[in-house]
């Protein structure tokens, strides 16, 4: 091929590309790179990922490595000895038996993932369900923008700090703090998986990450070009201990970046974050104690109230946003009695005499004048909300009740204790499994604040499975219909894994399985707070009114998909796409269709009318029916499906929507 001299070298050598796939790729690649900024955060994006997945399946063209690990090389499957697959001839012409071999997906490979469930607790029928899945997030994700493109209220995650230490694993190894391109891996490693986070999000939505210092200020610079600097929310600051080790200062703080995935949205929306005033509760409780306890003597209670309310300022539970209402009403409620009155600037009709409820005397007047017009401020004396002095010289200002002004903006710093979560856990498992988990309580809030009570909240980083607990916990105590979905993984602990290969075990082992934090940490504790019972049969507690779902993530092949074999594996994901809150249809029906109270599936096209009367009937109901699937791979007989199924109710078709996704969806990002 003669080159093109009127082309940049470099489209000159990707027409030169034979494979269309291939070229494709790299034409976009090379956009990115053209298109990046000369400022900002810069990276080599094209650090190569990739994952030994134990339970995919085994075919002709993947990649495959030695499941013991004892040597790094990787091979492409060319055939099978026999239809039995039971040995693999590689392309070096070496045979392997399946059973030794794993397989190697590298970042951009199409996955057909599925969910098997291993664990289901139900103890509320026909409340939401949460779900927890193990498996490698970036393939998770993929498999929620399917079934959740657009419907996330809240994201948190608390991903590898990148310290250094033995916390973090790329392409099967821990990132050793000399590792040069380390962040490069690291930013790489996170780009990846927050481009489909930020498609997952509602453009109400809002996504919080939390980091350490090693790499607060890179993540921010990458937040910024992922979610745009006009999304920034806050850079929360976490206090969370001292260390008096430290040569120079005690860094103790951890960090929360909060972004918005459409600011204006949130505007538009009238959305505000308010929380309760601390301290509020037990001053109002007290409050009213003291008035039963005096029979409405409004001085005794006053007295009393005074002196309870200084001793309380000193606790330091609450601020002075509380412990300025110092007064009581007439009926007991705790007030301030210094409101502001006056106007900012001097206007004319802002100037006239208040007169003294009692002594009917004007009382004195600022110099600019009221804050109020005469009629606003008539109105306020009429409803009490204006206090008087003894006489007109006693001064003058507005009634504020603590019960009314119970609410403040939270502050973008907090100071709270870390350790109190390690023993919580500790308590919960029975034994210490995990290091430095992240602390419900502070997730309570921050959830409380960010979203709404009926919202599906993603963690995509779920480590000890913090996220699911906090969300448990505020539903009740709030009421809420919160739903959780936590993805984690189950690798082990560097320590952990060094003696179980030094024992002969190795990744996808039962033996080494169980030790790996889905396993031995995430399913247990999420399994004891909901029953109530530890691993061991101890009791912690009367368990929760909350229904939860455990998953393994599996690897499933496109041709059995296509041949309806898989519908089990699938079935899951068609159910977390309706909402995950009614019953799931598991597998193909005699009659040739299922339909639940939010979704339906049509397996045989012959039944489509019976089907399709039956969707319109619930929908005529008042039924939420969110989805339909039909299952065919005849055009005609899904566009005769499509035709009598009631408009408004989204289709999608069974297997083919399915395996377009997982074969296009391959680097997220819109």
């Amino acid at each position: 091929m003669v080159a093109n001299r009127q082309k940049p070298i470099l489209d000159d050598a990707i027409d030169r590309i034979d494979n269309p796939a291939l070229r494709r790729l790299i034409e976009s690649e090379v956009e990115k790179l053209r298109g990046s900024r000369t400022f900002g955060l810069l990276f080599d994006r094209h650090m190569p990922e990739a994952a030994r997945l134990s339970n995919h399946p085994v075919r002709k063209g993947v990649t495959v490595a030695l499941r013991d690990e004892s040597s790094t090389d990787t091979w492409t499957v060319e055939r099978f000895t026999s239809t039995v697959r039971a040995v693999a001839v590689l392309d070096d012409g070496s045979e392997r038996p399946v059973s030794d071999l794993v397989v190697v997906r590298a970042f951009g490979d199409p996955v057909y993932p599925g969910l098997r469930s291993v664990e289901r607790i139900e103890r509320t029928p026909g409340q939401p369900w949460h779900t927890v899945i193990n498996g490698e997030n970036y393939h998770v994700l993929q498999a929620l923008k399917s079934a959740h493109l657009g419907k996330i209220d809240l994201i948190y995650i608390d991903p590898p700090y990148n310290t250094g230490s033995d916390s973090w694993i790329y392409n099967d190894r821990y990132v050793d703090a000399n590792d040069r391109t380390r962040s490069s891996k690291w930013l790489s490693f996170m780009e990846r998986r927050l481009l489909i986070a930020r498609d997952l999000l509602k453009p109400t939505g809002v996504i919080i990450v939390a980091i350490g210092d090693d790499e607060q200020h890179r993540l921010r610079m990458l937040l910024d070009q992922v979610f745009h600097p006009q999304n920034f929310i806050s850079n929360i600051v976490w206090q969370g201990g001292r260390k008096n080790d430290s040569r120079y200062v005690s860094n103790g703080a951890d960090y929360m970046l909060v972004y918005a995935k459409n600011e204006e949205a949130l505007t538009q929306a009238e959305i505000e974050w308010r929380e309760k005033k601390p301290g509020v509760d037990e001053a109002l409780d007290k409050a009213a104690e003291i008035w039963a306890a005096t029979n409405g003597d409004h001085a005794e209670a006053t007295k009393r109230w005074r002196a309870w309310i200084k001793d309380f300022k000193k606790t330091g539970v609450a601020s002075d946003a509380v412990t300025r209402f110092v007064s009581l009403d007439a009926d007991g409620r705790p007030i301030r009695t210094d409101g502001n009155l006056t106007s900012p600037n001097p206007r004319p009709n802002l100037q006239y005499d208040l007169l003294h409820p009692r002594t009917r005397k004007p009382v004195p007047m600022p110099p600019n004048g009221w804050r109020y017009s005469r009629e606003t401020m008539s109105d306020l004396v009429e409803r009490g909300l204006i206090h008087f002095g003894p006489t007109e010289t006693s001064g003058v200002g507005g009634i504020s009740r603590l019960e009314e002004m119970n609410s403040q903006v939270p502050e973008s710093v907090f100071v709270r204790d870390r350790n109190a979560s390690s023993a919580r856990l500790t308590e919960i498992l029975g034994a210490k499994r995990f290091p430095n988990p992240k602390d419900p309580d502070v997730l309570m809030r921050w959830i409380a604040l960010a979203a709404p009570d009926d919202a599906v909240i993603l963690d995509f980083f779920g480590g000890s499975g913090t996220t699911t607990e906090a969300v448990l916990r505020l539903n009740a105590e709030d009421g809420g219909t919160r739903r959780s979905i936590l993805v984690t993984n189950n690798e082990v602990g560097a320590k952990q894994a060094k003696a179980l290969r030094k024992a002969g075990h190795h990744p996808g082992d039962p033996d080494w399985n169980a030790w790996g934090v889905f396993e031995y940490v995430t399913r247990p504790r999420i399994s004891t707070v909901v029953t109530g019972k530890r691993p061991d049969g101890s009791v912690y507690s009367d368990g929760m009114s909350a229904n939860v779902e455990f998953f393994d993530l599996h690897y499933l092949d496109p041709g059995t998909v296509r041949r309806g074999r898989e519908f089990a594996a699938i079935a899951p994901l068609l159910w977390l796409e309706a909402g995950a809150t009614d019953e799931r249809i598991g597998e193909p029906t005699e009659s040739g269709w299922a339909l639940t109270g939010r979704y339906g599936v049509l397996f045989d096209t012959d039944a489509t009318v019976r089907f399709a009367e039956a969707v319109t009937k619930a929908v005529l109901d008042g039924t939420d029916i969110r989805v339909c699937f039909v299952v065919t791979d005849s055009d005609t007989a899904y566009e005769r499906a499509l035709s009598r199924l009631p408009q408004g109710v989204p289709v999608k078709r069974l297997y083919e929507d399915y395996l377009t996704n997982f074969e296009i969806n391959t680097q997220g990002g819109a």
